[in-house]
């Protein structure tokens, strides 16, 4: 019985999907560098600025396809740079934040802040919109770093056997 599907196991559609999954990682792991360095750089290199925290909290967000859910902590604090008004909201100088598993965990986070308190925030002299009040560095970008690794290793070697197995045909 002949399959009409147009579908094979070695045909072409499964060596384009090695190949986007090839890609796929290799950007996210591209990223997740990307994000660490940058993360470090802004760290280094910002000016310490006085913030007025605005608000404090928890959000929870469901991961994709799971009834998992993270909770990520929140800060929003204004303050000023060379004369200009700004509005922050980043903990963390990482694109990347961290989550946490259980709302304790994010509560701790943000433990030590309160609505109206003033705290150090750290500006970017370069982009001074990227305020951020922590200045402990996220490993969330190596971890997508090291996922991007992971997909790419896997596109890559389920395309090269994919490659190997229609030559020898």
């Amino acid at each position: 019985m002949a399959d009409d599907s147009g579908l094979s196991i070695d045909g072409p559609e499964t060596l384009r999907g090695a190949l986007v999954v090839l890609v796929f990682g290799c950007a996210l792991a591209g990223y997740g560098v990307y994000d660490y360095v940058q993360q470090d750089d802004a760290v280094r290199d910002a000016v310490e600025v006085d913030a007025t925290i605005t608000d404090v909290g928890v959000e929870t967000r469901s991961t994709t396809g799971s009834s998992d859910v993270e909770y990520q902590p929140t800060v929003r604090y204004s303050y000023e740079y060379e004369g200009e008004s700004y509005a922050g909201t980043d903990l963390f100088a990482a694109s990347i934040p961290p989550s946490y598993d259980t709302e304790s965990a994010a509560e701790e986070v943000v433990a030590g802040y309160e609505t109206g308190e003033t705290v150090t925030a750290y500006v970017p002299p370069d982009d001074p919109n990227d305020a951020f009040v922590r200045t402990e560095r996220s490993n969330s970008p190596l971890l997508a770093a090291g996922i991007g690794g992971i997909l790419a290793l896997l596109g890559g070697a389920s395309a090269a056997k994919r490659v190997t197995t229609r030559s020898r045909a």
